[in-house]
């Protein structure tokens, strides 16, 4: 105990920081009306601003929680200028949201588009390298719907809003394809040893292969293959 109080340790400042007591029912106070600020906002953006986000909607969010913030427990920092911040942000949100439902070249500027990642069973590449996904976490995503191998998916598409939604093979169209569960990608090979068929790893194309030491994959020229399975989907 004598250390910290030769250290200038203080509870007050500890708990208080550069404020007095006086201030904590002021803090309630900001707190209710910054929060019924919050309330009325969001009230106004509708279920579209709270569900799941866009990037744009989550840029909205962000900043009014960050308007919200400071004046809550921060006595310098004054209601009226954070409240100009809400209406200032809730208004663009409406003008913008107004000018992406007029205009699809602002709506893909803002919003961006849904791109396709699966196509018949194969990633398409291009689009699946600009988006900032891990093919693990892809994986991971398809996993949690039931999926074992891409020959189940006839596309997946990953939304504006990050969802990915995928559309499944009827079970007597369903195919080879690559296996996604993680003990099958520990298989990986460079080495064809029997007749069988095989997916590539970084693509997902799937063809029949016949025995050999090495063998490029016709669509991205990769040489790592693991054996597929044209397992049904099980639900």
């Amino acid at each position: 105990m004598y250390l910290l109080q030769s250290q200038g340790f203080s509870w007050q400042q500890l708990l208080l920081g550069s404020e007095e007591w006086s201030f904590l029912p002021e803090t309630v106070f900001r707190s209710l009306i910054m929060f019924s600020v919050i309330l009325t906002s969001l009230s106004i953006l509708g279920k579209r601003g709270v569900k799941q986000l866009s990037v744009f909607e989550l840029v909205v969010i962000i900043g009014l929680g960050s308007a919200a913030g400071d004046p809550m427990f921060y006595k310098d920092v004054g209601l009226l200028p954070a409240i100009i911040v809400f209406i200032m942000v809730t208004s663009l949100y409406m003008l913008v949201t107004h000018l992406v439902g007029k205009n699809k070249k602002i709506e893909h500027l803002v919003e961006g588009k849904a791109v396709c990642l699966v196509e018949e069973g194969k990633f398409a590449i291009q689009n699946f390298e600009k988006e900032p996904l891990g093919q693990d976490e892809f994986f991971a995503e398809l996993r949690l719907r039931g999926v074992s191998q891409l020959g189940q998916v006839e596309k997946a598409i990953i939304e504006t809003n990050g969802g990915i939604s995928i559309f499944f093979y009827e079970d007597k169209d369903v195919h080879f394809g690559l296996p996604i569960m993680p003990d099958s990608l520990l298989k990986q090979t460079k080495k064809i040893s029997t007749a069988a068929y095989y997916a590539c790893v970084f693509c997902g194309y799937t063809e029949k292969l016949q025995p050999a030491s090495k063998h490029a994959c016709p669509e991205c020229k990769k040489d790592q293959w693991v054996q597929a399975n044209n397992k049904k989907r099980v639900r």
